[in-house]
């Protein structure tokens, strides 16, 4: 069982991709099917599933939520001062964009004595969603500290760069969206973001490059307008005050790079 879950550990660590991610669950499901009373395999488990709907690696979002609930209810009915169970609640409202829910849960997994690299991504992440926008920055320079080679660091550097960026200060964007698309050329999302600080800072001929690298590399057509960006990103489960942000922002450089409105 922990040869199990360790094995798990490094394959999420390694990169948290299509393959890596299924072997991950399919190993996870044979643990749990072997006890389906470890607190450990249910919480990774449900981190798992919850994590695949976060990562739009999945075509059964609503049934691997409904599960991964469930696991991380369970397990926090067993183990409440659980640091991990409470890691798999927040990963859950996460994935269901309940933001402000989720930040006392990954507080909780801090609090227990969770191992915090595990924790600050996802809390920086909902305190951007929710308005925070000052305190998500130090929350994901603390990550980068912790773990600077971090096979995910490229995360780290875009969340910072997208906080930088709906505060509207566009140099410290493109700086940190540049690291980000220097540790990760081939993520669509960082792409399009820096086409969108690049537009901003009056850099259009490079925000033009990257806009037609996000659509090259994206698996939809999320890119190619931003009424179709808008629908796939669900702006409407935003709060107000974020949605104004990243209109008057993110949505306006893309606007500048050439991305049209229909």
């Amino acid at each position: 069982m922990y040869w199990t879950i360790f094995f798990v550990d490094v394959l999420y660590l390694l990169g948290g991709r299509h393959r890596a991610r299924a072997e991950a669950i399919a190993l996870l499901e044979r643990a749990l099917a072997l006890d389906p009373q470890s607190v450990e395999a249910q919480v990774r488990l449900s981190s798992a599933l919850a994590g695949r709907v976060i990562n739009n690696m999945t075509d059964a979002a609503a049934a691997d939520l409904t599960r991964a609930e469930g696991l991380a209810e369970q397990a926090l009915a067993a183990a409440p001062r659980y640091s991990f169970a409470h890691m798999a609640k927040g990963e859950v409202l996460r994935a269901q964009r309940r933001y402000a829910e989720a930040i006392p849960e990954y507080e909780a997994a801090l609090s227990f004595n969770s191992p915090p690299l595990y924790a600050l991504h996802p809390l920086a992440y909902c305190k951007l969603f929710t308005g925070s926008t000052e305190e998500a920055i130090p929350l994901e320079e603390q990550a980068i500290r912790l773990s600077p080679r971090d096979p995910s660091i490229s995360v780290f550097y875009r969340q910072i760069g997208l906080a930088h960026l709906v505060q509207s200060r566009t140099n410290e964007a493109v700086l940190w969206l540049e690291k980000a698309r220097n540790a990760a050329p081939r993520h669509p999302n960082i792409r399009a973001q820096l086409a969108s600080a690049y537009a901003l800072a009056g850099e259009t001929e490079l925000a033009a490059v990257e806009l037609a690298e996000a659509r090259r590399l994206s698996g939809d057509d999320r890119f190619s307008r931003l009424t179709r960006l808008r629908e796939v990103e669900d702006f409407r489960e935003l709060i107000p005050k974020v949605r104004a942000l990243f209109e008057a922002t993110y949505i306006a450089g893309l606007r500048k790079a050439g991305m049209p409105e229909e």
